[in-house]
């Protein structure tokens, strides 16, 4: 079980148990897009997000006759693409990509200029992936227990990079000052392909991303990996440790789906969603999604709603508990 209280690969994983017949799979798409279709990432370009959406998005493009653009808005800590998607038609010629930051969010921010719930139409959890801490191999802490070590030697020294301000992992890191008493410094960036910049070549030495975005790196020995950030041993990974045998209570699942601006139709979210579902469900697709360490959920939209209460409410205490803002 997660630190939520429950398990969503127990809940929601069960309707992805099987592929569609083949029958299913040449059938018409539920949605007929008119025009080509937006599908806005709050990340920059290139990074484990981008390795994830696009081959969705242009599976769903040959189902529909009509090219799906991926549409990168970074910023704000996942806001400006957010906002991007709240100000779209409800047409379902638009739609974007939600990570743990829509859920961290609500609670880090007194600004949104959207509401989470009223201005968001869910349109499925597509499935959560695996975060890791890793590490310059210059630096000298192989543990988090280690790192910890070190922090508190040397207050205010160590600097970790995460993927943006409010995301899961910049929650989690400020968890772990406030819980050990240690000082390490943020530095947020707008993705994965950012943070390299800095990490590969140690100037951060520590950070927060997709495993999968960093397992050339760590294969190549410019990165090890510290810890992993789910709540239970990866099944794939599991020669490393995860955060939550350090720091008990810390393991997490990203969120991460598919969402559109409010006042779609609840038929078109529904075909949107039988489409997206019905992507995920191919073998192909899912294999690629496994591969990028994700464990595929293909949820309902009421399913993802639901999900995005329960986090909204977790990061929520999280975000009291570590004293965290966006600056922090």
């Amino acid at each position: 079980m997660s630190h939520f209280g429950f398990d969503r690969r127990q809940v929601l994983g069960l309707i992805v148990s099987s592929a569609l017949p083949v029958a299913a799979q040449t059938s018409a798409p539920a949605f007929k897009p008119t025009r080509p279709v937006r599908l806005i990432s709050p990340l920059l370009a290139g990074g484990a997000t981008d390795a994830i959406v696009r081959p969705i998005a242009q599976r769903l493009g040959e189902i529909w006759g009509q090219t799906v653009i991926v549409d990168n808005k970074p910023g704000g800590g996942t806001v400006i693409g957010t906002q991007a998607v709240v100000q779209a038609p409800p047409d379902g010629h638009t739609f974007g990509v939600a990570i743990s930051a829509l859920t961290v969010n609500p609670s880090l921010r007194k600004d949104l200029p959207y509401d989470t719930f009223k201005d968001i139409s869910f349109i499925t959890q597509i499935g959560s992936v695996t975060g890791a801490l890793v590490a310059h191999p210059s630096f000298e802490p192989n543990t988090v227990e280690a790192l910890i070590a070190a922090a508190k030697a040397a207050p205010g020294s160590i600097s970790y990079g995460s993927l943006g301000v409010g995301t899961a992992a910049h929650i989690t890191a400020e968890l772990v000052k406030v819980r050990r008493g240690i000082n390490i410094v943020h530095v947020p960036y707008a993705g994965s392909s950012a943070a390299y910049r800095d990490l590969l070549p140690g100037r951060v030495p520590i950070g927060f991303v997709v495993l999968e975005s960093a397992l050339a790196h760590i294969k190549a020995g410019k990165l090890k990996v510290l810890a992993l950030t789910d709540d239970r041993r990866s099944k794939l990974h599991p020669q490393w440790p995860i955060l939550a045998e350090t720091v008990p209570g810390l393991g997490y699942d990203s969120v991460f789906g598919f969402i559109g601006p409010r006042g779609m139709a609840p038929a078109l979210v529904e075909a949107l969603n039988a489409d997206i579902v019905r992507v995920l469900r191919e073998p192909a697709i899912r294999a690629h999604l496994e591969q990028q360490s994700m464990d595929v959920v293909a949820s309902s939209p009421a399913e993802f709603r639901t999900l995005v209460q329960r986090d909204v409410e977790h990061w929520r205490k999280a975000v009291i508990e570590a004293g965290a803002s966006v600056n922090s």
